[in-house]
């Protein structure tokens, strides 16, 4: 669609000053996300607010606020195939007018969520913050744990059976942590999505607060791991029922056709989860920015002596992601979404702390592989397998080559599989080559084409290759004996979902955005990792990088400290290609 463009040496002084477009709350079409949005925000940021700030003060001085959005499976290149359709205020804001690094790859294998949250916190793989999987067997408490499962405390913010969780299982510190140390105490931090681990890993242990939903009632809980109970702010917000105007409504396309429904009730009258049914859809994202809105609001993020950190991670992107996979019209529909909403909550940062004193920094956690079916159908190899059945075949047969029965293979969360170390000894059976005959049983079965184990990667003993480089960042102390698979290309584990778990270049591939005022706008095509967004950070902050980082400070998209070029000559500039 042809989109008339705005000439910023024409516009009087009132179109330049800040204008926002109100917007309906539940209204996403993608004819109302197709019309031109004035460029009032990107005016007023780059041209009134950077004229009017001392640019070497900003440089060398720390913002008033610092957020981080995470944009779970939010692949890299999908805001390049999306360009044309982002309105100017969201995405955009950041890509013309931040510093835009295209070519941002995770350099370890298991990209799953927990992981990825951790490794953006930390700005270290999993070999150094220790965080490997979503989940694992724990052979002390002889069951499968979280990542972030706490028994010792419990949820805060509802009646929950769900388990408590904390930043427990770290094993390095974040850039929220370093942050707080170097103030003092004074900084706040903040880490809200729908999801615990997404909400816990990236802030980690001494963050003031972090926010996620209970999955029944859409409520917003926390932990005692933070606080008794919930704020008062936080309480009321979930009293007044906020959650209860998304249900039974319907997400619709351009053209009226309904995407999705929140039916609070199935066929058969029993009431859903609201992460199920609401959490696939952009209301989740309308929900979610409410309450980031009001925890800014009510504890001041940005208003006090020292610079404040929120992580905000969009959890909905994977829900859908997971269902629909990466090519599908509705994930198309949820960006757009998704790109308003985010253009909506920058303008609201802009009103409450001003963007001139607000870093913005955006990355994703994975990305996403097509569907099986989708691949098949260009002639690519591609297949599916149930993992929940793995288990048992491989117990099948290492109780045929062991000539003794037993539970040798206690869980799988595949590409991981985890071994019980106790059955194995009975068979006389050491670790490593407990493991080695378990991955050569998986790559038999057809469904990887090799394999590491425990035994190797805790020593450091893999191949020079980047597959061997990659493997070895996954290493983590927990989950007792294991396995991790080499999958083939584009290989679910699902029955009819799409996956993200492979050290394939469509998993590990994200963006990688800063915006603000020490970072030059421009297109960077410089390799980059999501290990260097906390690296550079902390530097520009002036702070100690995290305890394990290994990212690198990314100078390229440092701006000089010099004086703020005049508005007129701004307002015109373009950004780079690099």
């Amino acid at each position: 669609m042809y989109r008339k463009k705005s000439n910023p040496e024409k516009q009087s002084s009132v179109e330049r000053s800040c204008r926002v477009r109100k917007t309906g709350l539940l209204n996403y079409t993608i004819p109302d996300m197709h019309k031109t949005l004035r460029s009032g925000i990107v005016l007023s940021v780059v041209v009134l607010l950077l004229a009017s700030a001392c640019f070497g003060s900003a440089y060398n001085g720390r913002p008033k606020l610092v957020v981080i959005i995470v944009v779970d499976q939010l692949r890299g290149d999908y805001l390049e195939r999306y360009r044309d359709q982002l309105g100017p205020n969201g995405f955009r804001l950041l890509m013309d007018h931040g510093a835009n690094f295209t070519e941002c790859y995770y350099d370890y294998a298991i990209t799953m969520t927990a992981p990825g949250h951790a490794t953006l916190g930390t700005g270290a793989y999993s070999d150094g913050h220790g965080i490997g999987n979503n989940e694992w067997w724990d052979s002390a408490r002889k069951k499968v744990v979280t990542s972030v499962q706490d028994d010792s405390v419990r949820i805060v913010g509802a009646a929950s059976d769900e388990d408590g969780a904390s930043p427990h299982n770290l094993l390095a510190d974040t850039l929220a942590d370093e942050l707080k140390l170097a103030t003092g105490g004074k900084a706040r931090a903040f880490g809200v999505s729908l999801k615990d681990r997404a909400a816990i890993l990236p802030v980690g242990f001494s963050a003031n607060g972090a926010f996620w939903l209970e999955h029944k009632s859409g409520r917003f809980v926390t932990s005692s791991y933070y606080m008794k109970q919930l704020p008062e702010w936080a309480e009321k917000f979930d009293s007044s029922n906020r959650a209860d105007k998304y249900w039974d409504l319907e997400w619709k396309d351009g053209n009226g056709k309904v995407l999705r429904t929140t039916k609070r009730t199935n066929e058969k009258g029993k009431q859903l989860n609201f992460y199920d049914v609401v959490g696939i859809t952009p209301f989740a994202n309308d929900y979610q920015i409410e309450f980031v809105r009001d925890l800014i609001t009510n504890e001041k993020l940005g208003l006090g002596p020292s610079t404040d950190l929120l992580v905000v991670s969009i959890s909905s992107y994977d829900i859908l992601g997971h269902k629909v996979g990466p090519d599908s019209p509705e994930m198309l529909a949820m960006t757009l979404a998704l790109d308003k909403q985010l253009g909506d909550f920058f303008s609201f940062l802009g009103r409450q702390v001003g963007l001139a004193n607000t870093w913005i920094a955006l990355s994703a956690d994975h990305g996403a592989a097509p569907m099986p079916e989708v691949a098949q159908s260009m002639h690519i190899p591609a297949a599916r397998f149930d993992e929940k059945t793995l288990a048992a075949s491989l117990n099948k047969e290492l109780a045929t080559k062991l000539g003794k029965p037993g539970d040798y293979v206690k869980s799988v969360a595949w590409p991981s599989i985890y071994l019980s170390g106790d059955t194995f000894s009975t068979a006389n059976l050491k670790e490593a080559d407990a493991e080695k005959m378990v991955g050569e049983a998986v790559v038999r079965l057809g469904i990887a084409r090799d394999f590491f184990t425990k035994a190797q990667v805790s020593t450091g003993s893999v191949p020079p290759t980047q597959l061997g480089r990659r493997y070895l960042h996954s290493y983590m102390p927990y989950g007792g004996w294991y396995v991790m698979a080499v999958p083939p290309l584009f290989l679910s584990p699902y029955p009819e979902q799409t996956e993200h778990y492979s050290p394939y270049n469509y998993n590990t591939h994200v963006p990688l955005l800063f915006f603000g005022l020490p970072f030059q706008p421009g297109t960077y095509r410089t390799h980059t990792e999501p290990v260097d967004l906390a690296t550079t950070l902390a530097s520009l902050l002036g702070i100690n990088k995290p305890t394990h980082a290994v990212g690198r400070v990314l100078t390229e998209a440092l701006a000089p400290a010099q004086a703020a070029p005049s508005s007129a000559t701004q307002s015109v500039e373009k950004p780079n290609e690099r």
